[in-house]
């Protein structure tokens, strides 16, 4: 490591002002602070700081993510081998460690690329903008390019993965300022432009790739997500379930959405760090159970989608998932405490609200939390209204 440090620093001078490729600083800012602290010290007085900084805090949102992504590489490839008759497998077959290691280099197969686009064309981006308007690469770009790939289905073409990203990123980012600056959530905007602009690839039914040869993206097996039989079948097709394949992940979805489990370990981890917000999180899932409970008492038959309970709610479609890592982003949320409280709620509330009286689309967080994204300022406005009112009105200010 102490090579590579000499080696950064001896060509440091090409990329700083007055050096030949001075035009490309922010390009050999963003690799040098991605592997080493930057050696930035303030120029004026002391400042009272948090040990934590940009970089630590997405640094960790990373970590959180892990389990999710580990999990998502052995459950499509796992998805993948049992729509493939050539693997002789069964859902009632249990899943030794061969067929998690095979599995598991199926599904990373699946993922790598996406990653790499995502990473390619959003990170283009990013670059352009910065280089413009000659400013560094800000660490928020190293957890939107591992989102977001989580959040779409296997069989993406990746044509409409450079798509997504690039327009989350602008749209959702680059034109508010950049990093810290944006109002709406990089990824969900990319996400949510693929769902409006390519329906057919985005939603309904989820498409497996079979392992033969992943590059063909037509050699695949189809399949309706467990939201989309809900609201076929209604509240019958859980006799057809298994509430705990569906809590660890056990079903088709988007790569990294299925496994609540996955998800309570990464919330676990941003709580204990203090980068997630458990206020929101646990605001979400109130306003969840709370709808859930709402519909239940007025469905007009126990078989009826609006008699589905919140326990399922909990394990199907990505709600877990935008729980914890998409409904907490430290920008696009409320920051007041208070706002935390009815930001989480309401998304809870509007995500059973969208999935159950919307016939268009079973799938309702990431309408929920972008149109929470939208309020976000409004409901830390009015809090901190009612605050200063609060405290005119103990000092007795008319």
């Amino acid at each position: 490591m102490k090579f590579l440090r000499k080696k950064l620093d001896q060509i440091a001078p090409l990329f700083e002002k007055g050096g030949k490729f001075e035009k490309l600083y922010p390009v050999f800012e963003a690799a040098d602070s991605f592997l080493y602290t930057p050696a930035h010290r303030t120029q004026s007085g002391p400042h009272v700081r948090d040990v934590i900084d940009l970089k630590r805090m997405m640094t960790m949102v990373v970590i959180a993510l892990l389990p999710c992504i580990l999990w998502s590489f052995f459950n499509n490839g796992y998805q993948a081998m049992l729509a493939d008759s050539s693997y002789g497998l069964a859902a009632s077959d249990p899943i030794s460690m061969d067929v998690i290691l095979q599995a598991s280099w199926i599904g990373f197969r699946v993922f790598l690329p996406i990653y790499v686009v995502t990473l390619a064309a959003g990170g283009a981006v990013e670059g352009l903008f910065a280089t413009v308007r000659k400013h560094e690469i800000n660490e928020g770009f190293l957890v939107t390019s591992m989102l977001f790939p989580l959040i779409v289905p296997a069989s993406i073409p990746l044509w409409q993965v450079a798509i997504g990203i690039i327009f989350g990123t602008l749209i959702g980012k680059e034109v508010f300022g950049g990093t810290g600056m944006n109002i709406l959530n990089p990824a969900l905007t990319g996400r949510l432009f693929l769902f409006i602009a390519y329906p057919a690839q985005i939603s309904g039914e989820v498409w497996t790739l079979l392992p033969k040869d992943p590059a063909l993206m037509v050699d695949g097996h189809t399949g309706a997500t467990a939201l989309a039989d809900f609201y076929t079948n209604g509240a019958a097709a859980i006799q057809h379930m298994n509430w705990m394949d569906a809590f660890l992940g056990l079903t088709p979805g988007s790569l990294a959405e299925t496994s609540t489990l996955a998800c309570l370990i990464g919330a676990l981890i941003l709580i204990g760090s203090g980068v997630g917000s458990w206020r929101i999180m646990l605001g979400s899932f109130l306003g969840m159970v709370g709808m859930s409970f709402l519909l239940n008492s007025m469905a007009p038959s126990p078989d009826h989608y609006m008699a589905v309970p919140w326990n399922w709610h909990l394990v199907v479609g990505g709600f877990a998932f935008g729980t914890v890592f998409m409904a907490t982003d430290p920008v696009s949320a409320a920051q007041t405490e208070t706002g935390k409280w009815i930001y989480g709620v309401l998304i809870g509330v509007l995500t059973v609200l969208v999935r159950v009286l919307n016939p268009a689309y079973p799938e309702g967080m990431m309408l929920a939390i972008i149109f929470m994204n939208v309020f976000a300022p409004t409901i830390d406005y009015y809090v901190v209204k009612a605050n200063i009112k609060r405290r005119e009105k103990r000092l007795g200010i008319q």
